[in-house]
């Protein structure tokens, strides 16, 4: 892939039950501020595969095709990677073979333990971080925030959550990890991943907008 297209694209993995109004405000933010975004799964040998968000109110009212298997693209082909919320991650963390003490090797886990490594920006958003909690050595010792529902998820595989008031915060940027507390929180965790994005590899005439 070429340097101007990597630079151009922000990854956002995604499964079944995703948090639909994440998914409606990346699509809209990020082509707003010059970033394409390419959806991408574990899509096990198939095509493609279609996913619902969770079903507010009962209904499901956003459904997504996704073409892009995780094994077939790399981290580095992006300008960052999003994780999307809900109950998305916990279902991409999943492998069917397991063995003792080894590590997870679930396609879309060992993408992020990737991205990870190469210091590419990483940004979570309410239970998300479910998809590092698969792997320790990712979250060991890192300064985070997420839904109150898994804060015992992620203090048992070692992250630091970062408490404000009477709960965790709603935004800690440790580095290359941006995360936030819940949907409520995007208009100020999208604007710090953008910076961490644009700071790693800087877009060209493409000035900041809000959406």
């Amino acid at each position: 892939m070429a340097e101007n297209a990597t630079s151009h694209k922000v990854a956002v993995l995604i499964e079944e039950h995703f948090d639909q109004t994440e998914y409606r405000r990346f699509n809209e933010y990020f082509p707003a501020n010059g970033y394409a975004v390419e959806y991408l799964s574990y899509l096990w040998g198939n095509a493609s595969l279609t996913f619902g968000s969770n079903p507010d109110d009962g209904t499901v009212e956003e459904h997504i095709t996704v073409d892009v298997d995780v094994t077939r693209v790399k981290p580095a082909d992006y300008a960052g990677i999003l994780l999307i919320g809900a109950y998305a991650m916990d279902r991409l963390r999943y492998q069917p073979v397991m063995k003792p003490g080894a590590p997870n090797t679930a396609p879309a886990v060992e993408f992020v333990r990737q991205a990870m490594a190469e210091q590419i920006p990483v940004g979570t958003i309410c239970h998300s971080l479910w998809l590092l909690c698969a792997d320790r050595n990712m979250l060991a010792g890192r300064r985070v925030t997420c839904a109150n529902n898994i804060v015992c998820d992620v203090e048992n595989a070692g992250g630091i959550v970062v408490y404000e008031r009477d709960g965790p915060a709603d935004l800690v940027v440790d580095g290359n990890l941006i995360s936030g507390k819940h949907p409520g929180t995007l208009d100020s965790f999208l604007p710090a991943f953008l910076s961490a994005i644009a700071k790693r590899r800087p877009l060209e005439a493409a000035p900041l907008r809000q959406s």
